[in-house]
């Protein structure tokens, strides 16, 4: 497989992620992008329309066209007819798009404690059921007990990580 040649100088173009195999690459191939990922946060909130999105973000049109077209064509986002004369539009998640939610909350979390502005959180987020104020956490889905990267293993760990693990053994046992 082809691997992206790295930004040079020049005008930077847009590389091609889909084709890694990489389930990260795949998936920042889709929504890695900032606008895409602030559209995603303002359609978790509710907005559905292309006006709405502009006004909220303050997006250039032709840059807010383009990201809600490529997040239909993967459908993450659907375009449904709202109103019939003019014709309208509206931009609603899809399940597909529904599922990158922990993402979103996961991400949220990060930037309220490792980039944080102020003293309090720009949003809370309170889970409607019980009331409490929460956050992203990641668990096990068999046996729900939180996980963090040493809790994990993966399988088959990519080539170049091999080598690297290969070589931090020589080393340790020279």
């Amino acid at each position: 497989m082809d691997r992206p040649r790295p930004y040079t100088g020049g005008m930077p173009t847009r590389v091609d992620l889909s084709a890694f195999e990489c389930s990260v690459a795949r998936t920042l191939d889709v929504v890695g992008d900032k606008w895409t990922l602030l559209i995603l946060r303002d359609a978790f909130y509710g907005v559905r329309r292309f006006e709405d999105f502009a006004r909220d973000l303050g997006i250039a049109r032709n840059v807010l066209t383009s990201r809600l077209t490529s997040l239909v064509e993967h459908g993450v986002l659907e375009r449904v007819q709202y109103e019939q004369r003019p014709p309208r539009h509206e931009y609603r998640l899809t399940d597909k798009g529904r599922a990158l939610f922990p993402v979103m909350l996961t991400m949220m979390h990060w930037g309220d404690t490792w980039q944080p502005e102020g003293e309090d959180a720009p949003v809370t987020i309170v889970h409607k059921d019980c009331g409490a104020t929460t956050h992203a956490q990641t668990v096990c889905a068999a046996c729900e007990q939180p996980m963090g990267p040493g809790d994990v293993r993966v399988d088959p760990l990519p080539p170049v990580v091999e080598e690297l693990r290969a070589a931090r053994r020589a080393a340790e046992s020279a």
